[in-house]
């Protein structure tokens, strides 16, 4: 018998005691639902509800649980909380505890489950059904066999001999994922093992059998006792919001979109921090859910740091401006997926997530670039408003509108002078007591280094340095 049992038998020793004492006393019940998809929430919900449970030093620890599975790692993350939670759990399977839900279920002390339910078929697979590689499944195998390990054997008396055997069988866990493991009696090769409650009873993964939680808890010897449920809070439900693809892409357009046109406009204005808004809140769920880990984002703002140097700093577009522009994608496409892929290398299940995160991010990107460019024209031309930044009158030189004098800076190829401003690569020159604009040829220009012309383009002087 393990600490754990033997600390769960005192207590209802001394809870039993106590009643014939002091009937006034009241047990706290702790209750939490997992009756979603084993995912980073549930986890998160897990870990909140655990830390209030401990802080109220509730009595039990109760779950309500109806899944089909979920995220492998999240699913171990959760089966460990509730092992070395330091009073006894209950679990009511109120229908279903499949897959990533079967692991956690086994972690339980206690497993209550209504008529119909199934406890079971814990093969890993993908979105699609299919199973994946072998690494996958050994992990799980592992993680079902020393869970049910964790609770110990119990004595069995049998024509007078006492006997240990497993509280709940690690080979019977185990044979929940691999079909090719036989347990005499309980499964065949060939096909993983899911159990009906009444199989689940008869085999020790199961206490009894109910069908609401009042049953459950009265199965459990639980009569005088108080419920206090996890309330989830208006942050949660935000981030929840916030981490579902839709609105993951939506983010993503408006941090492209913005940073478009802040690239487009002098100075730093709305765009700008539109972006970074966006960017936090795209990065900053996915961080609390334990998604996204801290260097997808600092990948994803190196990248806009390079993408700003080359376009403010060098000239041209080059490597910087590149290696920007895939510092970005990285960033935002790596922080869409979970970190059990990078856990178990390349994989094609892997491949899969990577692939879907990087079509999410490019269909979100190639949008905000549309509506970004469509958008600008139509922001400034239709709108009452806004239609006053913008120029609409074509300056037409048979009305009177000149430029530059063409023919005087045609006259200057050749002409020497040197830089009034820093030429990076555009700037201004000084020749002859007048002041040109003009754009280097060739690398910077330092103030007051000696110039010359070589032609003139667009109203500009192009000069070289001499050396």
């Amino acid at each position: 018998m393990t600490k754990r049992h033997l600390l769960t038998l005192l207590m209802a020793i001394t809870v039993g005691t106590i009643s014939l004492f002091a009937d006034t006393d009241t047990l706290l019940i702790y209750k939490y639902e997992i009756r979603k998809e084993i995912a980073a929430p549930i986890w998160r919900t897990t870990q909140k509800s655990i830390r209030e449970a401990k802080d109220l030093n509730a009595d039990y620890l109760l779950i309500h649980m109806n899944t089909y599975g979920g995220q492998v790692d999240f699913a171990d993350s959760i089966r460990t909380a509730l092992l070395n939670f330091h009073n006894p759990v209950i679990i009511f399977i109120d229908n279903q505890a499949i897959s990533a839900g079967a692991l956690i279920s086994i972690a339980a002390d206690s497993i209550y489950m209504r008529s119909g339910g199934s406890i079971g078929a814990a093969t890993v697979v993908d979105q699609t059904g299919t199973q994946v590689p072998d690494k996958y499944q050994s992990f799980m195998r592992g993680m079902m066999r020393s869970t049910a390990e964790a609770h110990g054997k119990k004595p069995v008396v049998r024509n007078g001999d006492t006997t240990w055997v497993w509280h709940r069988d690690p080979a019977i866990a185990e044979s929940m994922v691999d079909p090719k493991i036989f347990v005499a009696g309980v499964s065949d090769t060939g096909s993983v093992l899911t159990l009906t409650t009444r199989e689940a009873i008869d085999l020790g993964f199961c206490e009894g059998e109910a069908s609401s939680i009042e049953e459950a808890l009265a199965a459990a010897g639980l009569e005088n006792y108080t419920i206090t449920e996890f309330k989830p809070s208006t942050t949660e439900k935000i981030i929840q919001l916030l981490i579902s693809p839709v609105v993951s892409g939506l983010l993503i357009m408006v941090i492209i979109g913005g940073i478009y046109f802040e690239l487009q406009s002098p100075g730093v204005g709305f765009p700008l921090i539109a972006a970074l808004i966006a960017a936090i809140l795209y990065f900053a769920p996915l961080y609390l859910e334990g998604v996204a880990a801290n260097w997808q984002a600092i990948v994803f703002i190196a990248g806009v740091i390079l993408l700003a140097v080359e376009l403010f700093v060098i000239p041209g577009f080059g490597v910087a401006g590149i290696a920007g522009i895939t510092a970005i994608i990285a960033g935002l496409t790596f922080g869409m997926i979970d970190k059990i892929v990078f856990r178990f290398g390349p994989t094609e299940e892997g491949v899969k997530e990577v692939i879907t995160a990087f079509t999410i991010v490019m269909i979100s990107m190639v949008a905000s670039f549309v509506i970004s460019i469509w958008g600008s024209s139509k922001l400034f031309s239709s709108n009452r408003f806004l239609g006053k930044l913008a120029l609409h009158k074509t300056q037409q030189v048979n009305e009177g509108y000149v430029g530059v004098d063409s023919v005087r800076q045609h006259s200057l190829k050749g002409a020497t002078g040197r830089a009034h401003t820093v030429l990076r690569p555009s700037g201004r020159v000084i020749i002859d007591n007048e002041i040109y604009d003009a754009v280097a040829e060739i690398g910077y220009i330092d103030r007051n280094d000696e110039i010359k012309v070589l032609h003139d383009e667009a109203g500009q002087l192009h000069v070289i340095k001499i050396s």
